[in-house]
């Protein structure tokens, strides 16, 4: 039979049947295999996609809780209140609780807190939302302690610049803390008016721990989805974990968090490859199927990561855009200004009035209540092209574009003050606040994002130091001040460094008896390369806020002693500041300084103020005490200035009072000063205290003050200030030492 015939048979037809059949087979199969290889290939795909997404929002999210612990801290670490209390002899717990302590945990989420005082010893502990004793913060301390001291180095260096949003110096790490990886932040308590002197490096430390394995790992489960989210000490996970490490600022890995991840394409691969493989015939309506399922998930995925991606950059209870999505966007702005010329930018800082008290009157829920719906208000006032940011606790700011004039940015800022100004209705309560808006103008006041945020926040102070509740548009007058002063604390310190500017000279006091030579008062003066001679009166306030006066002091004693060495001078009289003497360390300091001098300690006398010396209890009586045991003598300096009181005179612990110029000047006058010296005097002398008398300039001053009994005179009458070698040769000394070089 011919191969045609053959091939029309029922044989040859069911062959070919059968080879089509098996051709489709194979057509299947392949296409089966083809379509389950694609399938693998591409949920693997959006398995790995997942995957790195997670890796880097755990990152995120771990980064920014380190940055948020910081500022969280400023809320209570930048606060008079806070200075004043923790200075307290006896502290007041209770106001610690729900300031610095329990209140951080209930609002922040903080596990511990620890306050320090200057020498680094627990005064407050909280842990776990409970007051603890101080003594626990000793299990901590090892690990603690050398971020403090970070800290207070950080503090002391020249050029330090706070991070972007800060209002203070601080440090951070990840670290094991009792066995639990935790960020610890370390921050000094500073003044937020900077009325209240400290010494710098000096300040009380809070410092606050958020534990990584406790509501953080619960936080990155329930708020960010990532699945089973734990805490391992070593790399070694369950099949099908992945980690991400965390790293301390050394660098090293002290743990890892491990989870779960997200894997829909493998989910999706395990439903539905059997079903491919089974049927092939399906082949077509499946992978129709599986293609919608596989665009469903994906759309999923997508929503879920923009869902991620929206939480990473928006505020959690206002739904504003956060810090990090608000730098970005001026970045832009700027960015767009520079480049076209067009499109002018204005920034403000905005700070609600009297927030504290509402949280402190009606709660934090009501506060967070308050602002949630000043963030509505705020939003439905700036325009579309605007942005409203929320940058934390009361903290909000607005990036305004496309302004043709000034005017529509106090139109802006009016509308602003006024919404603020309507009553909130918060939990069945009227509240009233207001809200201060600091404005800086692109182009007039920068083009740098850090440059124009520094004016805005200046401006912001300008309108606290105004009385609130209004806004003010930044003017270079403003910065004035503080370039001045950073212009004369960077010459002062040039100063110290150079060596030959700074030096000493000595103004004689006289005995009202005999005329013999009582004493001499050392005088620091300043003498500029460029300015000339800097008063005094100019220089040791700033000393004083900038911490070189203990330095400075230390040097002043260091170098009187070293010249009144050989000199038959039986005193030699010596300022101290307010700032010295609250030093636990001064007293001895300054017993160290004596004795390495070589001088007999009865010789000295230290003047201090009428503030200092009536502070009957704290670290200045005590260093008082001890100096006056060790044999130092103490001048009440400048009486009548201070505290003003007779009543006092029995409560004074020194040997002797210093009648302040003012005084001595109206003796001639009609103002009762020589009424008030003579009480004074008989005062005086009745509490075994000698007088001397400052500022003598007229015969008739000097004639009356010996008439009444005052021991020793002071003043240009008598003598000028004059150098140590000035001194030795006017005195007889044999041998001098004129005054060295300064050095620090």
């Amino acid at each position: 039979m011919p191969p045609a015939a053959f091939m029309n048979t029922p044989t040859g037809l069911s062959a070919k049947v059968n080879s089509a059949a098996l051709a489709a087979g194979l057509g299947v199969l392949t296409l089966t295999f083809g379509v389950v290889g694609l399938m693998f290939w591409s949920t693997s795909s959006v398995d790995e996609l997942a995957g790195r997404r997670q890796h880097k929002l755990v990152a995120k999210v771990l980064a920014e809780s380190t940055v948020r612990i910081a500022h969280d801290q400023e809320g209570v670490t930048v606060w008079d209140d806070a200075v004043n209390e923790v200075r307290r002899e006896r502290l007041d717990l209770d106001w610690l609780d729900q300031n610095v302590g329990i209140w951080m945990h209930g609002y922040y989420g903080h596990d511990a807190a620890f306050v320090l005082d200057p020498a680094n010893r627990p005064i407050y502990s909280m842990i776990e939302g409970a007051r603890r004793t101080p003594q626990d913060f000793a299990s901590m301390a090892d690990e603690m302690i050398p971020l403090v001291a970070d800290l207070r180095e950080l503090q002391q260096a020249a050029d330090t610049d706070l991070p972007e949003g800060q209002l203070t110096p601080g440090v951070t790490d990840i670290l094991m803390v009792n066995a639990h990886p935790s960020v610890v932040s370390v921050k000094p308590i500073v003044s937020d008016t900077g009325e209240i002197e400290q010494p710098l490096g000096k300040e009380f430390v809070h410092i606050s721990v958020r534990r990584l394995d406790g509501s953080f790992i619960e936080a990155v489960r329930g708020d960010y989805g990532i699945e089973d989210a734990r805490f391992v000490h070593t790399a070694a996970l369950r099949p099908g974990e992945t980690a991400q490490p965390l790293r301390s600022r050394a660098g090293d890995i002290i743990g890892y968090i491990a989870w779960r991840p997200f894997q829909p394409g493998q989910t999706v691969f395990m439903r539905l490859a059997p079903v491919f493989m089974s049927a092939a015939a399906l082949m077509a309506s499946i992978l129709f199927l599986l293609m919608r399922r596989v665009a469903r998930r994906t759309r999923e995925l997508n929503e879920s990561n923009a869902a991620v991606e929206h939480l990473a950059f928006h505020d959690v209870l206002t739904g504003l855009p956060n810090r990090a999505l608000f730098e970005d966007r001026l970045t832009h702005a700027l960015a767009v200004l520079r480049r076209t010329a067009e499109r002018p930018v204005a920034l403000l800082f905005l700070d609600l009035d009297r927030f504290k008290m509402v949280n402190d009157t009606l709660g934090h829920a009501a506060g967070d209540e308050l602002i949630r719906e000043f963030a509505r208000r705020l939003s439905s006032t700036i325009r579309a092209s605007d942005t409203a940011a929320r940058l934390g606790g009361d903290e909000f700011a607005i990036i305004q574009t496309d302004i043709s004039s000034a005017d529509d940015i106090e139109d802006l800022c009016k509308r602003i003050v006024k919404s603020a100004s309507e009553p909130f209705l918060i939990s069945g309560s009227r509240v009233h606040i207001g809200v201060s808006i600091g404005v800086a103008l692109a182009g007039k006041d920068g083009l740098d994002a850090e440059e124009l945020a520094r004016c805005a926040d200046i401006a912001l102070y300008e309108v606290k130091a105004q009385g609130r509740g209004h806004y003010v548009l930044f003017n270079p007058v403003m910065d004035e001040p503080i370039r001045a002063r950073q212009h004369a604390e960077k010459d002062l310190r040039a100063a110290l460094d150079a060596g030959d500017q700074l030096s000493l000279v000595y103004q004689p006091t006289y005995s009202a008896a005999d005329g013999s030579v009582a004493g001499v008062e050392a005088l620091l003066r300043w003498q500029h390369p460029e300015s000339g001679n800097v008063p005094p009166a100019v220089f040791i306030p700033m000393a004083e806020e900038i911490g070189l006066i203990e330095p400075l002091g230390d040097w002043v004693l260091a170098q009187a002693c070293r010249d009144a060495r050989a000199w038959p001078i039986p005193t030699i009289s010596i300022n101290v500041s307010p700032v010295q003497l609250r030093n636990p360390l001064f007293a001895r300091r300054t017993m160290s300084i004596i004795q390495d001098a070589g001088i007999d300690p009865g010789r000295l006398e230290l003047e201090v103020t009428e503030t200092a010396v009536m502070e009957q209890a704290g670290q200045c009586a005590l260093n008082l005490r001890m100096l006056r045991e060790f044999g130092i003598r103490v001048a009440l300096d400048d009486f009548g200035t201070g505290y003003s009181s007779f009543s006092h005179f029995n409560a004074l612990e020194v040997d002797r009072v210093k009648i302040d110029r003012t005084f001595v000047a109206r003796i001639d006058d009609q103002g009762g000063g020589s009424a008030i010296i003579q009480a004074i005097v008989k005062l005086a002398h009745a509490s075994g205290f000698r007088i001397t008398a400052e500022g003598v300039e007229t015969d008739d001053q000097k004639t009356f003050l010996e008439r009444i009994g005052c021991d020793d005179l002071q003043g240009f009458l008598l003598d000028y200030p004059m150098n140590a070698g000035e001194i030795g040769t006017r005195f007889g000394t044999g041998e001098t030492q004129s005054s060295e070089a300064l050095t620090i």
